[in-house]
């Protein structure tokens, strides 16, 4: 049995949660749950969106799987997701992208991880005003080599496990030479230790246009923590959107799981949410922790509902039931 500690989030996060868990549930997944708080209900109960408690238990199971957490825009306290990966330096943030069956995309041969540094860059906080008028704001990037090289080893191994071909590294380095110059070196240095995969870098300008053209011409994408958190969302829409596609935070020691699109509250508490994000993140969480049968059985029941029940699932993918039907039809493709 696997203790995992589990973060329902706001908004719609506690139906997609329930749906996630009565669907793994069914599929015998030996998972004990620990519930856990955070984010803009926690803070509104308890003045803190990130309690103790929670930090001490995500630290004591090691595992966690997080519904979406809402975060102040321009204001209030800093994103609890950035928060977690720091505090337990989570420093490889892995976005898978595939296309489904059913799903309406003008692409259909997707097939991209994108593997995004999640500690450092232009997300470690460091902004200030110059002078006290508030008309020059300055903000400070970070790259070291330590977690440039352990990105892109997880890169390439994840490449190598998975049996993908090609890594790329995406990078300014024409631009910021200092920064992004050095995350570039560093993989033209990594590289010739996997003799077995194809390596190629490319500015991140282009790789938008490229993957928005030829997006099957990618497999692993590596990158710096801006770039990362820009295109893996753009990986997500080119197969549907963040409502169907999985995310993974890995550290040394820690690992947390989580659906990366936001909190709906306009649609919370009406069945409407898709729960595809949460469920895929549960598949990687049980990869993670060694249930791969049962996360691949789980895997095929999704995609047998996708192409023979879609009415079952919710309206945003073209389905006429709500988030509670599709967890019902997939649990049924489970038998």
């Amino acid at each position: 049995m696997h203790n995992v500690v589990l973060i329902e989030g706001d908004g719609i996060g506690p139906e997609i949660s329930r749906a996630v868990q009565q669907i793994l549930k069914a599929a015998g997944a030996p998972i004990n749950w620990i519930p856990a708080r955070a984010g803009m209900g926690a803070y509104r109960e308890l003045g803190n969106p990130l309690p103790d408690e929670t930090i001490e238990l995500i630290d004591k199971y090691k595992v966690a799987l997080k519904g979406p957490l809402e975060t102040p825009v321009g204001g209030g306290f800093r994103s609890i997701n950035v928060a977690l990966r720091q505090r337990f330096e989570l420093f490889s943030n892995i976005r898978p992208a595939k296309s489904l069956p059913g799903i309406h995309s003008p692409f259909t041969h997707v097939d991209m991880v994108i593997f995004r540094e999640n500690t450092q860059g232009m997300y470690i906080g460091q902004e200030r005003w110059v002078g006290d008028d508030e008309k020059h704001a300055e903000s400070i990037a970070v790259v070291t080599r330590e977690a440039s090289e352990k990105i892109i080893h997880a890169a390439f191994q994840y490449a190598r496990k998975h049996n993908f071909k090609k890594v790329a590294v995406v990078h300014k380095a024409n631009i910021l030479k200092l920064t992004t110059g050095l995350f570039l070196n560093i993989g033209r240095e990594i590289a010739p230790q996997y003799p077995d995969i194809e390596f190629r870098d490319v500015i991140v300008d282009n790789m938008a246009m490229q993957m928005v053209m030829r997006p099957e011409q990618f497999d692993v994408v590596v990158t710096t923590n801006l770039f990362g958190d820009i295109l893996s969302d753009l990986a997500s829409g080119l197969v549907g959107g963040l409502g169907l596609t999985g995310s993974a935070n890995i550290g040394e020691k820690h690992a947390m799981f989580e659906a990366v699109h936001g909190s709906a509250p306009d649609i919370a508490g009406q069945k409407k949410a898709n729960p595809s994000a949460l469920l895929f993140s549960s598949l990687m969480m049980l990869d993670y922790l060694g249930e791969n049968e049962i996360s691949a059985k789980i895997h095929q029941a999704v995609i047998s509902t996708l192409k023979d029940n879609l009415d079952a699932c919710t309206p945003d993918i073209g389905g006429k039931g709500d988030t509670f039907t599709y967890a019902d039809a997939v649990c049924l493709a489970l038998k």
